[in-house]
């Protein structure tokens, strides 16, 4: 839940609930590469255009997949495109395998004894074995993780306690893990797990971990990937289009469609804007006729009548 304060006419009027992300620039290219492609028919064969909901968190790639999609629309291949900050508009970015990351998510609770905070001898303080938790989970990635093996855990909420003057039995922690390769991902999990309860153990307090596993790797087929490449250099021209782009850690459900049939994910230059999620967020429309223009070439070009 954001806030928005771009300012533009057209920014969310429900506080607290927009997404800023540029699903509605997304939207709207899809929709006007498909009006035009249904207008002129210059392609043999049949295109199927995906609207996908849920795509932060609520897995609505894989809710299509599990209700038919792919078959009962004889689809082949899958491409996918987001819009990307920084990038200059008119621009692509790409790389073949890992362009974005698994991302899974864990809660620890951490279990000790509460007590007056004047008394601290008489607790197993699980604030402080909190906070011992989260600095050894570093060491998982800064001391464990071959450094060009991409790896990152993130302690994102502490929540124990409401009083100033009392110690809590119990502190929760919550976080996310993102990784690029499969064994990584399984060590992570692994020591994840080890990591919290030694540490906790060493204080004297115990650890619960939950660790649940989300969206796969977004893994790009090197056929595919090519394929793309040669679309959006021919919308952008040559030397607008990055295909050997740095791997993203941000997550991306079209991953399971990726699992499913051979593909690519690009990314499209939004131009000098605020970052996804930021709340002056705005999708930059000068973006849209390059995203029209790829999205229909590379139909006419896959299904060249």
């Amino acid at each position: 839940p954001i806030l928005e304060t771009s300012g533009v006419p057209w920014a969310s009027k429900t506080p607290g609930k927009a997404h800023s992300c540029g699903h509605d620039g997304h939207t709207a290219m899809l929709l006007g590469a498909a009006q035009y492609l249904a207008e002129t028919r210059n392609f043999k064969g049949s295109v199927a255009v995906i609207f996908q909901p849920a795509e932060e968190g609520g897995a609505g790639a894989l809710a299509m997949i599990e209700d038919g999609m792919m078959d009962k629309f004889s689809i082949k291949e899958v491409y996918g495109m987001h819009n990307a900050p920084a990038l200059p508009v008119g621009s692509f970015s790409i790389r073949k395998g890992g362009i974005m990351a698994a991302a899974d998510t864990f809660e620890i609770t951490i279990s000790g004894r509460g007590s007056h905070a004047a008394q601290p001898h008489l607790s197993i303080d699980p604030v402080l074995t909190a906070s011992h938790v989260v600095i050894a989970l570093q060491s998982v990635v800064s001391r464990e993780t071959d450094p060009l093996k991409s790896l990152v855990v993130t302690v994102a909420s502490i929540h124990g306690g409401q009083a100033s003057n009392v110690i809590p039995a119990f502190v929760t922690l919550a976080g996310t893990v993102r990784t690029l390769l499969p064994e990584t991902r399984d060590f992570a999990e692994k020591r994840l797990k080890e990591v919290a309860e030694a540490t906790a153990i060493a204080h004297g307090a115990t650890a619960k971990v939950v660790y649940n596993r989300g969206y796969p790797v977004t893994f790009n087929h090197d056929n595919e990937t090519d394929f793309a490449v040669g679309i959006a250099s021919k919308v952008a021209g040559q030397g607008k289009v990055d295909a050997n782009a740095a791997p993203h850690m941000g997550a991306e459900d079209f991953s399971y469609m990726l699992e499913q049939r051979p593909g690519a994910f690009i990314f499209l230059g939004n131009g000098d804007t605020a970052n996804l999620h930021n709340a002056a967020y705005d999708f930059n429309d000068e973006a849209i006729p390059y995203g029209v223009s790829y999205w229909v070439s590379l139909a006419e070009t896959a299904l060249a009548a």
